[in-house]
């Protein structure tokens, strides 16, 4: 039996997915390290499906303003990734690339976009990677793009492309800490039912 909504996915199909959250995760400490030139290390994530609603509630308000980094996956999995930015993390990444910061996000002008959207597509081209790897299958990333909008707005934006499969996304929680600082990061995964279906199978978790 196929999956046909995201709530149907098992614990044990989670697992999996916190597995690969975890060598991902890896992946971009490094990363980020050798770009911000500081001590970089991520604890593990959590991994959960929510609702919209439960999602927005789980990361704000939803009139709050936030930026996200979107990506669209192509390829043998087709969907989209975003990757949440909150003021704090901007400021941690800004400060140490270009010695700045913001005090409210009408201030991230194109030069800061793009060092945003460089690190957004670090963190997602990680997670990606190790689903590749793990899969054997290829998964081209497009151009990451940054947005800047209400959460609700943000949220919005994976809901209006696969509403008519599912309400619900997989939301990807975790911890950075990027030298003395700690901060949270979540990154939201929403790969198409079918996509989702041959993921699992090539990684031996299809259910039977």
């Amino acid at each position: 039996m196929t999956i046909q909504r995201f709530e149907d996915m098992q614990n044990h199909e989670l697992d999996v997915f916190r597995e690969i959250g975890s060598i991902g995760i890896g992946n971009a400490a490094t990363a980020l390290s050798q770009v911000l030139g500081v001590k970089v290390s991520m604890k593990l994530p959590k991994v959960s499906i929510e609702g919209y609603n439960e999602a927005v509630a789980l990361l704000g308000d939803p009139e709050e303003i936030v930026a996200a980094v979107l990506v669209e996956m192509s390829g043998d999995v087709r969907g989209i990734m975003l990757y949440m930015l909150k003021l704090d993390f901007i400021n941690a990444i800004l400060g140490r690339l270009m010695g700045k910061y913001i005090e409210d996000y009408s201030q991230i002008d194109e030069l800061s976009a793009s060092a945003l959207e460089e690190t957004g597509n670090i963190i997602i081209s990680s997670y990606v990677n190790a689903i590749t790897k793990l899969a054997d299958i290829e998964v081209p990333l497009s151009v990451p793009s940054v947005a800047v909008n209400m959460l609700g707005g943000i949220l919005s934006v994976p809901i209006s492309m696969f509403g008519e499969v599912t309400d619900k996304l997989m939301l990807i929680q975790g911890e950075f800490l990027i030298g003395d600082t700690q901060l949270k990061g979540e990154l939201l995964l929403l790969p198409d039912i079918e996509s989702l279906n041959f993921l699992m199978k090539k990684l031996g978790v299809a259910k039977s």
